[in-house]
């Protein structure tokens, strides 16, 4: 059974290394952002050959308790942008509470 829910999307990524990235855009299905440390991109997954999927992703689900767009641990951003530092992903859309 396939469920249709609405997510912000994921608008740009920086991690052109991560699976999921073509042309600056992530097309997993849907990400986890972090935890309560810290705002990474947990669905980045490093390797050189890039999914075929065409749709855009979604934020499934949000572990960043402390961010303001948290809410019940799901993101309410219109939509995210993730960003890349020392080669990990982060999620730049990310914001203290």
């Amino acid at each position: 059974m396939k469920q249709v829910i609405e997510m912000p999307e994921v608008i740009q990524c920086e991690a052109k290394q991560c699976a999921y990235n073509t042309a600056s855009t992530c097309h997993a299905r849907a990400i986890t952002v972090g935890n309560m440390q810290q705002h990474l991109c947990d669905t980045m997954i490093a390797v050189k050959k890039h999914t075929q999927r065409k749709e855009a992703a979604g934020v499934g689900a949000c572990r960043s308790a402390n961010c303001v767009h948290n809410e019940d641990l799901e993101c309410q951003a219109d939509g995210i942008n993730i960003t890349l530092s020392g080669g990990r992903a982060f999620c730049g859309t990310f914001a203290a509470k």
